[in-house]
Protein backbone atom coordinates (compact mmCIF):
# COMPACT_ATOMS: atom_id res chain seq x y z
CA UNK A 1 0.00 0.00 0.00
CA UNK A 2 1.26 3.13 -0.94
CA UNK A 3 0.77 6.48 1.27
CA UNK A 4 -1.56 9.15 0.09
CA UNK A 5 1.34 12.43 -0.47
CA UNK A 6 1.99 14.38 2.65
CA UNK A 7 2.00 11.17 4.95
CA UNK A 8 4.84 10.91 6.90
CA UNK A 9 5.70 7.57 8.44
CA UNK A 10 8.52 6.19 10.21
CA UNK A 11 10.48 9.60 10.50
CA UNK A 12 11.30 9.91 14.11
CA UNK A 13 12.00 7.19 17.11
CA UNK A 14 9.51 8.07 18.65
CA UNK A 15 6.83 7.57 15.95
CA UNK A 16 8.58 3.99 14.98
CA UNK A 17 8.20 3.42 18.83
CA UNK A 18 4.75 4.25 19.34
CA UNK A 19 3.22 3.65 15.69
CA UNK A 20 1.47 6.84 14.92
CA UNK A 21 1.20 8.37 11.38
CA UNK A 22 1.99 12.16 10.71
CA UNK A 23 -0.51 13.66 7.95
CA UNK A 24 0.06 17.39 6.09
CA UNK A 25 -0.88 16.90 2.96
CA UNK A 26 -4.87 17.44 3.12
CA UNK A 27 -4.45 20.77 1.98
CA UNK A 28 -6.17 22.85 4.14
CA UNK A 29 -3.29 23.85 7.00
CA UNK A 30 -4.33 21.90 9.45
CA UNK A 31 -1.79 18.37 10.34
CA UNK A 32 -3.46 14.96 11.48
CA UNK A 33 -1.79 12.90 13.28
CA UNK A 34 -3.22 9.01 13.80
CA UNK A 35 -3.03 5.87 16.21
CA UNK A 36 -5.01 2.86 15.99
CA UNK A 37 -4.09 2.09 20.13
CA UNK A 38 -2.78 -1.19 21.27
CA UNK A 39 -1.56 -2.76 24.41
CA UNK A 40 1.67 -0.60 24.06
CA UNK A 41 -0.37 2.83 24.61
CA UNK A 42 -2.31 2.30 27.80
CA UNK A 43 -1.25 2.88 31.18
CA UNK A 44 -1.61 0.76 34.24
CA UNK A 45 -6.07 0.79 34.13
CA UNK A 46 -6.13 -0.45 30.43
CA UNK A 47 -7.18 3.14 28.88
CA UNK A 48 -4.93 5.73 27.07
CA UNK A 49 -1.99 6.90 28.69
CA UNK A 50 -2.07 10.95 29.07
CA UNK A 51 1.46 11.02 27.93
CA UNK A 52 0.31 9.56 24.74
CA UNK A 53 -2.05 11.97 24.52
CA UNK A 54 0.65 14.87 24.49
CA UNK A 55 3.27 13.27 22.28
CA UNK A 56 -0.20 13.16 19.40
CA UNK A 57 -1.18 16.71 20.14
CA UNK A 58 2.42 18.15 20.09
CA UNK A 59 3.07 16.31 16.97
CA UNK A 60 -0.32 17.59 15.09
CA UNK A 61 -0.04 20.95 16.57
CA UNK A 62 3.65 21.35 15.98
CA UNK A 63 3.38 20.13 12.31
CA UNK A 64 0.52 22.39 11.74
CA UNK A 65 2.49 25.09 12.79
CA UNK A 66 5.58 24.21 9.95
CA UNK A 67 2.40 24.07 7.74
CA UNK A 68 1.66 27.80 8.21
CA UNK A 69 5.84 28.62 7.43
CA UNK A 70 6.46 25.84 4.39
CA UNK A 71 4.10 24.21 2.62
CA UNK A 72 5.89 20.94 3.17
CA UNK A 73 4.95 20.41 6.98
CA UNK A 74 8.63 19.44 7.43
CA UNK A 75 9.94 23.05 8.96
CA UNK A 76 11.21 22.15 12.33
CA UNK A 77 8.85 24.40 14.98
CA UNK A 78 9.67 24.10 18.94
CA UNK A 79 6.92 23.88 21.60
CA UNK A 80 7.03 27.07 23.88
CA UNK A 81 4.55 25.69 26.00
CA UNK A 82 0.99 23.11 26.19
CA UNK A 83 -1.42 23.07 28.02
CA UNK A 84 -3.58 19.65 27.74
CA UNK A 85 -6.95 19.15 28.55
CA UNK A 86 -8.20 15.33 29.35
CA UNK A 87 -11.64 14.70 28.32
CA UNK A 88 -12.36 11.36 27.57
CA UNK A 89 -10.78 7.94 27.93
CA UNK A 90 -9.73 5.77 24.92
CA UNK A 91 -8.80 2.16 24.59
CA UNK A 92 -7.47 -0.69 22.71
CA UNK A 93 -8.46 -1.21 18.96
CA UNK A 94 -9.48 2.74 19.22
CA UNK A 95 -8.38 4.79 16.46
CA UNK A 96 -7.51 8.10 17.22
CA UNK A 97 -6.78 11.18 15.36
CA UNK A 98 -5.33 14.48 16.69
CA UNK A 99 -5.48 17.77 15.06
CA UNK A 100 -4.12 21.25 14.81
CA UNK A 101 -4.99 24.53 13.86
CA UNK A 102 -3.61 28.05 13.84
CA UNK A 103 -4.91 30.47 16.00
CA UNK A 104 -3.01 33.38 15.48
CA UNK A 105 0.20 34.86 15.90
CA UNK A 106 3.07 36.00 13.18
CA UNK A 107 6.17 35.37 11.32
CA UNK A 108 8.06 34.40 14.85
CA UNK A 109 5.20 32.79 17.31
CA UNK A 110 2.08 30.35 16.34
CA UNK A 111 -0.40 30.23 19.14
CA UNK A 112 -2.12 26.76 18.09
CA UNK A 113 -4.86 25.01 19.30
CA UNK A 114 -5.68 20.93 18.74
CA UNK A 115 -7.89 18.33 20.04
CA UNK A 116 -7.89 14.13 19.59
CA UNK A 117 -11.01 12.73 18.56
CA UNK A 118 -12.05 8.74 18.22
CA UNK A 119 -13.28 7.29 15.05
CA UNK A 120 -17.27 7.93 16.34
CA UNK A 121 -16.09 11.84 16.98
CA UNK A 122 -16.03 11.79 20.28
CA UNK A 123 -13.56 14.36 21.96
CA UNK A 124 -10.79 12.87 23.95
CA UNK A 125 -8.84 15.95 24.62
CA UNK A 126 -7.87 19.25 23.50
CA UNK A 127 -4.89 21.58 23.67
CA UNK A 128 -3.58 24.78 23.12
CA UNK A 129 0.13 25.63 22.45
CA UNK A 130 2.73 28.10 21.86
CA UNK A 131 4.93 27.71 18.81
CA UNK A 132 8.17 28.92 17.53
CA UNK A 133 9.76 28.55 13.78
CA UNK A 134 13.29 27.35 14.72
CA UNK A 135 15.54 30.35 13.81
CA UNK A 136 16.82 29.56 9.72
CA UNK A 137 20.47 29.63 10.86
CA UNK A 138 20.12 26.63 13.59
CA UNK A 139 19.03 24.64 10.84
CA UNK A 140 22.13 23.89 9.14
Amino acid sequence: MTDAPGTIRDETGTQRTLGYVLDVGQGDGRARCTLTLDERHTNRHGVLHGGLVSVMLDNAMGATGSLAVDDSGLYPMLTISMTTNFLASARVGDTLTATGWVTGGGRRIKFIDGEIRDAGGTVIATATGVFKPLPKERMA
